[in-house]
């Protein structure tokens, strides 16, 4: 008999993205993750069910075995990397550009470049990779606010249209690192459930042609 598996989700983007590769498995929530206040789904797979949690949590919840596999944008992934998962699969879903931007018209610093991120690690060895001292600022959000009001010079942050950064003053100038999602799994899970796992994630290399 199969064990229960516990898989890791976002609300939101991820979690709209991910549906039809989790249906092409045979896995669909019985609840609308819309309209229900519920954080654990149960799905038409007995023996599968989903945690809904914050994007940021999801390698936490995988990491400690709270859940067996999830799903998590490579952002998250890159600024609190664990020993305690492997990224198995690329999803090609959710995808974006982790970017430096500034000011359309930038004015002269004569001091260091001040960068405002909520990804304050992967502005940090951005940075050092490049051999510039850079002040950095931890925002959680609206970061395009900083360099409008002199908080900071440039800001690091996910760009997907570019239309926010425009109707702020703002323009793409660094390009970091391309962003998607991906299916990480917890190691000890893997070993103990692999052939469990490794049908699912066979089941979405159809859907994404891997």
């Amino acid at each position: 008999m199969s064990q229960m598996l516990t898989i890791a989700l976002s609300k939101g983007r991820i979690f709209q993205d991910t549906l039809p590769l989790l249906a092409a498995a045979g896995i669909e929530p019985l609840d609308d993750p819309d309209k229900s206040r519920k954080l654990i789904l149960e799905t038409t797979m007995p023996n599968v069910r989903l945690l809904v949690v914050r994007t940021t949590d999801a390698p936490t919840y995988v990491a400690y075995g709270a859940a067996d596999i999830g799903v998590a944008g490579k952002d998250v992934l890159m600024e609190a990397p664990s020993d305690n998962l492997y990224e198995l699969l690329d999803l090609q879903i959710a995808k974006c550009r982790l970017m430096v931007a500034g000011p359309e018209v930038e004015k002269p610093h004569g001091h260091r470049l001040k960068i405002a991120t909520k990804y304050v690690n992967s502005a940090r060895a951005y940075y050092a990779q490049k051999g510039e001292q850079v002040d950095l600022i931890k925002l959680y959000g609206s970061m395009e606010l900083a360099p409008l009001i002199g908080l900071a010079d440039r800001i690091v942050d996910l760009v997907d249209t570019g239309n926010t950064l425009r109707a702020n003053g703002l323009k793409p100038l660094e390009h970091i690192a391309d962003i998607s999602s991906r299916l990480i799994v917890n190691q000890h899970a893997y070993k103990t459930k692999f052939a469990q796992i490794q049908k699912i994630v066979d089941q979405f290399k159809t859907v994404i042609g891997n």
